[in-house]
């Protein structure tokens, strides 16, 4: 809902207009929730990372998101990019040593890493916040500020010792993020306040190093043997490595600069909000620090559309007490097009959204069946019953039919400044809403009642609201990429959608068409029980 569904809708939309492209991500290996799994299961880091990233690999495939390159941070050319990042910002002082207090854990005999350690934040309240983070008021935290913390493997108090560690310089960057923030009017509000409210309250230097022996290690010991570089340094630098692996996998080790080094290049990063600090500061820090590193200065985030939350059945998600809804649950039980609609149509773009088993449903049927669906599947069947399973000859087009097909087209032109501004809701409102109004154009044309007595009429309303149905493919092709493929297969199209791109084509008279089947499937209502069940009954387990 965050990071990868937006992106890829973005992604399509840019491809289909024929624009230059790249889409990567990654599994976040070294991350203390891994290490913290481990311990748990008594299994090895490594076990889990490569568990979990087949995981994620089969629900991204299952959900259509088409990502160019999905890595891990667990590769040589990751490493190594990290570590000379690391390095350079060291020998100019902009990371430099200092002791710090740690939270130690007297039964457990070590250092806590922030996921080890829970308790109140001092913001907010919240009982249960992290040591890197609170998840309720999504403030960026360091353990030593939780009040009443307690280790999260044993639950006993830990004590503060003193450890050193190397510290991201990132006070004296304050001035030049301003600037930069003055420059981002794009930007989401509460993206934009968040940023400035943490500058205003003073950014703060923060430690990049851990008492671990998980994770990516200093580029030499003699700047701490033993420890390793904070998550949160190291796996935002994985946009960058990422492309890089991309190009060498092309067979063109350069070609990353095009998209990292070009001005005319845009570059989204899609997360959420809670993660909005490391996207909008401190990587847009470690840019500016690492200046011409690469032999020219990297493009700085053009924008960071972070949604807000998702709550599931009015309670905020939680991966710990397994109150979520896991995409590896759904495959082969539901199509993946339905919920893509369903989560693209309810984001939390702008405040926080529910997800409820009952309102999927509903929107299904409802929307997906009852609108789009039926459109599609009334006007493909009727023609190809009735004209020989060709696209029918219009003759000349009459103000209602021209009326219509002009608005699919200045709706497409539209999608560009919703789209580009990441307004995923509105702009599937728009078309959905197009869908409605040819609905009732086919209502009101009637071409089965048309077709005794006027041929040529039921002839041109068909053909109307068949070119209708040709952009409105275009249009829900980010959100809805499975059926709008098979709606393009129905329409008689061999090539695939893409080679069209972003535009009304209107078929060509005597087309063949494909006999239509239903492009989504009605759901039972009983459906919603049934997954609300076993929604309580997993989390009951945990």
């Amino acid at each position: 809902m965050g990071s990868f569904l937006p992106a890829d809708c973005l992604a399509r939309y840019h491809r289909l207009r024929g624009d230059r492209v790249l889409m990567v991500s990654g599994s976040d290996q070294h991350g203390t929730p891994v290490t913290v799994r481990a311990e748990q299961e008594g299994r090895s880091p490594q076990e889990v990372v490569d568990e979990y990233h087949r995981s994620f690999v089969q629900s991204l495939d299952w959900l259509g998101i088409s990502m160019d390159l999905f890595t891990t941070t667990g590769t040589a050319n990751h490493r190594e990019t990290v570590q000379r990042i690391f390095l350079k910002l060291f020998n100019q002082g902009d990371i430099y040593k200092a002791s710090m207090l740690l939270l130690y854990c007297p039964s457990d005999r070590r250092f806590l890493p922030d996921r080890y350690v829970e308790g109140k934040c001092p913001h907010c309240g919240y009982e249960h916040a992290r040591g890197d983070e609170c998840e309720q008021c999504s403030r960026a935290l360091d353990a030593m500020d939780l009040i009443e913390p307690r280790c999260k493997l044993c639950g006993a108090p830990p004590e503060a010792r003193e450890s050193e560690h190397c510290f991201l310089r990132l006070s004296v960057y304050s001035d030049r993020l301003r600037e930069w923030f003055s420059q981002q009017s794009h930007w989401r509000k509460h993206v934009l306040n968040f940023s400035l409210g943490m500058l205003n309250e003073g950014l703060r230097d923060r430690a990049i190093t851990r008492d671990l022996e998980w994770g990516i290690p200093l580029p030499t010991e003699e700047l701490g043997p033993g420890k390793r570089i904070y998550v949160w340094f190291e796996n935002v630098i994985g946009y960058l490595s990422a492309a890089k692996e991309w190009a060498q996998r092309r067979g063109e080790p350069e070609a990353w600069r095009e998209f990292w080094q070009s001005a005319d290049c845009r570059s989204y990063y899609f997360i959420g909000k809670d993660n909005i600090f490391f996207h909008t500061l401190s990587w847009p820090a470690t840019i500016m620090a690492y200046g011409d590193g690469e032999g020219g200065n990297l493009n700085l985030p053009y924008d960071v559309p972070a949604n807000h939350y998702n709550t599931v059945a009015g309670l905020k998600a939680s991966a710990s007490r397994n109150w979520a809804v896991w995409i590896s649950d759904l495959i082969g039980r539901y199509d993946p097009d339905a919920f893509r609609y369903y989560l693209c149509a309810t984001m939390p773009e702008t405040s926080d959204s529910d997800f409820t088993w009952h309102d999927f449903v509903a929107r299904n049927n409802n929307e997906l069946v009852a609108t789009w669906g039926n459109l599609v599947h009334r006007a493909l069947t009727l023609t190809y019953r009735n004209f020989d399973g060709r696209v029918p000859d219009p003759g000349e087009l009459d103000a209602r039919s021209r009326q219509l097909l002009q608005r699919v087209e200045s709706t497409l032109a539209e999608a560009g400044e919703q789209l580009g501004a990441c307004h995923f809701r509105a702009w599937l409102a728009a078309a959905m809403g197009l869908a409605q109004e040819a609905n009732r154009f086919l209502d009101e044309t009637a071409p089965w009642k048309a077709l005794p007595d006027d041929r040529p009429a039921a002839a041109r309303s068909l053909y109307t609201v068949i070119s209708a149905i040709n952009g409105l493919k275009v249009a829900f092709w980010p959100y809805l990429p499975f059926s709008c493929e098979r709606l393009h297969s129905y329409l008689g199209y061999d090539a695939p959608m893409t080679q069209d791109g972003w535009t009304l084509m209107r078929p060509a008279v005597g087309q063949p068409l494909r006999e239509p089947v239903p492009l989504f499937t009605k759901l039972e209502p009983a459906i919603a029980e049934e997954e609300e069940e076993r929604l309580t009954a997993d989390a009951a387990l945990r």
